[in-house]
Formats: structure tokens, C-alpha cells, sequence
């Protein structure tokens, strides 16, 4: 399998864990669970990850999609997480998230039916 479909499938995978993990949830309830609240950042860590090392091509192929969002909540999620509010974690969760998952799945099944490079 390419690269780029694997990651892509890592995207899918923490966007899909991001939206189970944050499903009627307000930000007071990750706040007083932190193991949900640290799967939540690791999903969102993981997606940012992935997304980063995706190929410029695939990216640029794919504009609409808010790639560098994605790149600078990892970006702030690694390096001050201590910084990040619940509220923000859960409202990217519950208002971005989904149309993320959705674009990139779409993305997902073009790249499989597209020859192999």
C-alpha cells in the first residue's frame, strides 16, 4: 500500500477516536476525566503528525482541506500543551472534526481507485 493511503488511514483513524471521544461531551467533562481528555490529545496529536507527513503534492492536490490546521493544533498540542484550553479541544472536536473526516475519506477513496505511483 502507498505511504500516502496509510496515512491517510491514520488521519481517518484519530479523526474517527476525536469524534467518539468527544460525542455529547462539554469541555467540563474531559476536565474531569483525564483519561479521556489525554486520548484526545493523542488522537489529535496523531492526526496532526500524519497530516504533516503527508506528501506536499497530496496536500496541494487538496486545498479545501484545513491541512495547516491541522498541523498547528499538533504543533501546539506537543510543545505547550499545558497551554491548550478543554473548550477549544472540543469545539475543533465537535464543529471541525467532522467535516475533516469527511473530506479526508473522500480523499481516501480517490487515492485508492487512482493508479499506484
Amino acid at each position: 500500500m502507498r505511504r500516502e493511503l496509510l496515512l491517510i488511514a491514520e488521519v481517518i483513524d484519530a479523526a474517527e477516536r476525536i469524534v467518539e471521544l468527544t460525542a455529547g461531551a462539554v469541555p467540563a467533562d474531559l476536565d474531569d476525566d483525564r483519561t479521556r481528555r489525554e486520548s484526545m490529545l493523542w488522537s489529535f496529536t496523531v492526526l496532526g503528525e500524519a497530516v504533516r507527513q503527508l506528501p506536499d503534492e497530496v496536500r496541494a492536490a487538496y486545498p479545501a482541506v484545513a491541512w495547516s490546521a491541522a498541523i498547528a493544533m499538533r504543533n501546539r498540542l506537543v510543545h505547550a500543551y499545558w497551554q491548550m484550553s478543554t473548550t477549544i479541544l472540543v469545539t475543533t472536536a465537535q464543529d471541525d472534526i467532522p467535516d475533516l473526516l469527511e473530506a479526508v475519506r473522500r480523499i481516501q477513496e480517490a487515492m485508492s481507485e487512482s493508479p499506484q505511483t
